[in-house]
């Protein structure tokens, strides 16, 4: 494989990583503590499968809406106060779901939480694409996704003790207080991001979302996105009630699954987000998501396991999981052009929302329980769709990867003839 030049990053440009990875590290543990939650919220409100699958994709739906309706926004005002407002309005959200008292008002709240949560994923990555060269975008995602697994280390275990002391409640209501103090730092920290401004054309938001939709390359980048989520979500929703129900690990042994597994994730993402600056960012991405099926369709049709053999298939498929989510994100966020980074990646982080809320659903249609504590079935079937959806995944990201060498080579051959042109005048 071909070896490219390691550009480094600045100081300025470090800080701006570590905000960026400490918000996405809030908004992704309010959506995560739903899962290890799971047990817990099915018995204390006597919710099936189907409803507390709902109860996951309202979020998502919520989020992929309000992606959308504010698309053709999202490149018209400094991103820094978008991220602001956005990031505020999660916090509020989350503080309603420590509040609920009811099924229908935490499902009520989990909309709130993802109207406003789930365009800060899409704002952020405008940021780092305004910010840093696709040579250095692997470094950043590999450290942005440390969101993923720092939200399994700690918050995830510190959210389930939490609420093993007092309630299911307690966590969002701790994720909601620590996003305060980083709103305050983005605040004073963060500098107004608004290069796009300067070269936006279009008139009208309406306009702006419709010229960004019709463009083919970014429909091409938008269904590996959806594919990719829905293949990313479809486990997620139930895997503490089948490690519970079906592998019979104790809920204490379920806090130190999510803790190892967040920490292999940790360890993982900077050494791939370095690993695909360096080499093929698509050949990563295939062979980390074949990895991911077979571990996907060998997990899923467990039965009662020992625990340690627990944790070291969970171990090998998060890594399968997270050393997909680098390389893709690297090279979705090349697709787009400046003036459209915004409203790109706000429909691009919608569509992930909706294919995750589907995902969500489709899995509790899917899976069933008799009694509370029986053992979940059909998880199998499960794996199954999985494997399917990513190898679709992987044809549309190859896709993707062929349109940017095309983009580089178009502009690199723009630059040249400009060079020729000022040496002739």
């Amino acid at each position: 494989m071909k070896q490219q030049e390691i550009i480094p990053l600045t100081g300025y440009q470090k800080l701006v990583i570590f905000l960026l990875a400490i918000t996405q590290f809030t908004v992704i543990l309010d959506f995560m503590i739903m899962s290890p939650l799971g047990d817990m919220l099915m018995k204390s409100m006597s919710l099936k499968p189907s409803a507390f699958g709902v109860a996951v994709s309202a979020y998502a739906f919520s989020a992929g809406i309000s992606g959308l309706l504010t698309a053709g926004f999202a490149d018209r005002f400094d991103r820094k106060k978008l991220l602001l407002f956005f990031y505020i309005g999660f916090i509020a959200g989350t503080f309603f779901c420590g509040l609920a008292n009811t099924y229908t008002q935490l499902v009520a709240a989990r909309i709130i939480t993802g109207l406003f949560g789930g365009v800060i994923g899409s704002i952020s990555m405008a940021i780092i694409t305004d910010l840093f060269s696709l040579q250095q975008r692997g470094r950043v995602m590999g450290f942005i996704q440390m969101g993923f697994g720092a939200s399994q280390v700690l918050g995830v275990p510190i959210g389930l003790y939490i609420a093993g002391k007092w309630n299911w409640e307690a966590p969002f209501l701790m994720v909601a207080s620590l996003a305060v103090l980083i709103a305050v730092v983005i605040l004073l920290k963060l500098k107004p991001v608004t290069a796009h401004l300067a070269v936006q054309r279009d008139k009208s938001a309406f306009m702006h979302l419709w010229h960004t939709i019709k463009k083919r390359k970014h429909r091409i980048g938008f269904t590996a996105t959806a594919l990719l989520s829905i293949g990313g979500f479809m486990m997620m929703p139930f895997g503490s009630a089948f490690a519970i129900n079906n592998l019979k690990i104790s809920n204490d042994q379920l806090v130190m699954l999510f803790m190892v597994s967040g920490v292999s994730s940790v360890v993982i993402m900077p050494f791939i987000g370095r690993l695909s600056d360096k080499v093929s960012k698509v050949k990563i991405f295939a062979v980390a998501s074949v990895w991911m099926m077979i571990m996907c369709v060998v997990y899923t049709n467990l039965g009662p396991t020992p625990f340690w053999l627990v944790l070291i298939f969970n171990i090998l498929m998060m890594t399968g999981v997270m050393s997909r989510m680098v390389p893709s994100s690297a090279l979705t966020s090349a697709v787009p052009d400046l003036e459209d980074r915004g409203a790109f990646m706000s429909i691009n982080a919608s569509l992930q929302q909706i294919a995750g809320g589907v995902a969500a659903a489709v899995a509790g249609m899917i899976v069933t329980q008799k009694s509370k504590a029986s053992p979940l079935q059909n998880y199998d079937i499960v794996g199954y769709v999985i494997v399917v959806i990513s190898i679709l995944s992987i044809f549309l990201m190859y896709r993707v990867s062929k349109m940017i060498a095309q983009k580089g080579n178009q502009q690199g051959a723009a630059k040249i003839e400009e060079a020729v042109l000022s040496e002739g005048m």
